[in-house]
C-alpha cells in the first residue's frame, strides 16, 4: 500500500472461540509451525488510486461524496469510507442532481456516463487505467467491425462496463465450457478480450478452447489480465504445494480474491478459506496444520493481513517467511478531474497508486 494513502481504521479485534492452549492440546502438530506469506499481495496500483481518489474528494469537497457501486470490492474499505462520509449507490439516478459522484475502479459503460451528464452530476472517474485499456480495445475493434468475445463473468461491474462500450459486437464467455457452445457470425473476424481479475489459467483454457473452434481468433494487443491478478496468482501457486492451509484475505464479491482461493486448491493446498477479517478465522482449521499460506486480494489493505498474522502467532504460527515472486513499482496518476482541484489547492499529491510489478527472473 502506498505510504501516502490516508490510513484506514482498524477492524474488530479477532474473536477467539477456543484458547491457544486448548487448541494445542487437542490439535497437536508434529512439525514446526510457520506461515508462508505471499508477496506480492494486497493493494494494487488501480485500487490504491481509486481509494485515494475518494479520500481526496472527501478532504477537498467535503461529505457527502457519492460513489457508484463499491469503489473497490472490499468490506473494510467501503465501511471505512462510509464512516468518513462516502455514500455508495447502485446507480447515478440515486445521486442528487448536481452532486459529486465517483465512478468505481471497475469502470462504467458510456450509458452510465450519459446518465450522469443528464443529471448534471460532477464526476470523478476512478476507473483503473488497465480496465480503461480494455474499454479502448473494445471500442477500437468494434469500429473495425470485429466480433468481440469478452471472457468474464456476467454481472461483474467490469464486464458490464466493457460490454457497454460495444454491445452490438460483443458476446460474453463465462467459462471454458461456454467456449464449446458459443456461435459467432464470422470466425475470420474475431478477437478475445477479458475481465482483468480472472484466473489466468481459466482464461487461457477458455482461449484454447475457443481457438480450437475458431483458429483465426486474434489475441488482444497486450495482456488483458492485470499485473496484480497475475502476480498474486503466481505467488499463491508457489506457496500452495507447501501449505496445509491457505487463508486468503478478501471479500466474497472480490473476483480476484475468490480466484486466489480456487488457485490455491488447484495447486496443492490441502485446504483453503477466504475471510474478510481475522475474527472470521476458525481455529479448527489449524488441526494438523504445520504450514499456513497467507495472501490477500488486490483490494485488501495490509492492516487486515497483519491482523491474521497476529492471530496465527497466538496459535503458535509465529515464524513468518515471506515468499517473493515479483517486485511491484507501478504508480498511476490520480483522475484528471481531481488533479486539477489538488493543484488549485496546492496539494502536491499525484496518483501514488499502489505497486506495479517486475517479475523476478
Amino acid at each position: 500500500m502506498s505510504s501516502t494513502s490516508v490510513p484506514l481504521s482498524m477492524p474488530t479485534v479477532p474473536r477467539l472461540r477456543r484458547t491457544p492452549a486448548d487448541v494445542a492440546a487437542t490439535l497437536p502438530v508434529a512439525g514446526t509451525k510457520k506461515v508462508l506469506l505471499a508477496a506480492p499481495r494486497g493493494y494494487c496500483a488501480g485500487v490504491d488510486r481509486a481509494v485515494i481518489a475518494v479520500e481526496k474528494a472527501l478532504e477537498h469537497y467535503g461529505a457527502p461524496v457519492y460513489v457508484r457501486k463499491q469503489i473497490v470490492h472490499n468490506r473494510h474499505v467501503v465501511e471505512t469510507l462510509e464512516d468518513r462520509g462516502a455514500v455508495f449507490v447502485d446507480e447515478t439516478d440515486q445521486v442528487p442532481e448536481g452532486a459529486l459522484v465517483v465512478f468505481s475502479a471497475h469502470g462504467v459503460s458510456p450509458a452510465v456516463v450519459r446518465s450522469a451528464e443528464e443529471r448534471g452530476l460532477r464526476t470523478i472517474d476512478a476507473t483503473c487505467p488497465l480496465v480503461t485499456k480494455v474499454h479502448r480495445e473494445a471500442v477500437r475493434f468494434a469500429k473495425d467491425d470485429y466480433e468481440i468475445l469478452l471472457i468474464g463473468h456476467v454481472g461483474h461491474e467490469e464486464v458490464e462496463g466493457t460490454y457497454g462500450e460495444a454491445p452490438a459486437n460483443t458476446q460474453i464467455v463465462n467459462s471454458p465450457e461456454e467456449a464449446d457452445r458459443i456461435e459467432v457470425r464470422d470466425p475470420d473476424k474475431l478477437i478475445w478480450l477479458s475481465q482483468t481479475t480472472l484466473s489466468v489459467d481459466e482464461t487461457m483454457e477458455t482461449v484454447r478452447r475457443l481457438r480450437e473452434r475458431f483458429p483465426n481468433l486474434q489475441d488482444p494487443p497486450s495482456d488483458d489480465i492485470c499485473y496484480a491478478t497475475s502476480n498474486r496468482q503466481a505467488a499463491i501457486k508457489k506457496i500452495a504445494p507447501q501449505s496445509d492451509l491457505v487463508i486468503v484475505v478478501g471479500s466474497a464479491n472480490s473476483s480476484n480474491s475468490v480466484r486466489l482461493m480456487e488457485v490455491a486448491l488447484e495447486y496443492g493446498a490441502k485446504a483453503a478459506h477466504r475471510v474478510d477479517f481475522a475474527n472470521e478465522v476458525d481455529e479448527s482449521w489449524f488441526e494438523g496444520v504445520e504450514t499456513i499460506g497467507l495472501t490477500s486480494g488486490a483490494s485488501v489493505p495490509e492492516v487486515l493481513v497483519q491482523d491474521v498474522l497476529r492471530l496465527a502467532a497466538e496459535y503458535g504460527y509465529g515464524t513468518v517467511e515471506e515468499v517473493v515472486t515479483a517486485e511491484e513499482d507501478i504508480l498511476f496518476s490520480l483522475p484528471k478531474e481531481l488533479r486539477a482541484t489538488l493543484k488549485e489547492h496546492g496539494d502536491g499529491s499525484r496518483g501514488l497508486g499502489g505497486r506495479g510489478q517486475r517479475p523476478q527472473s
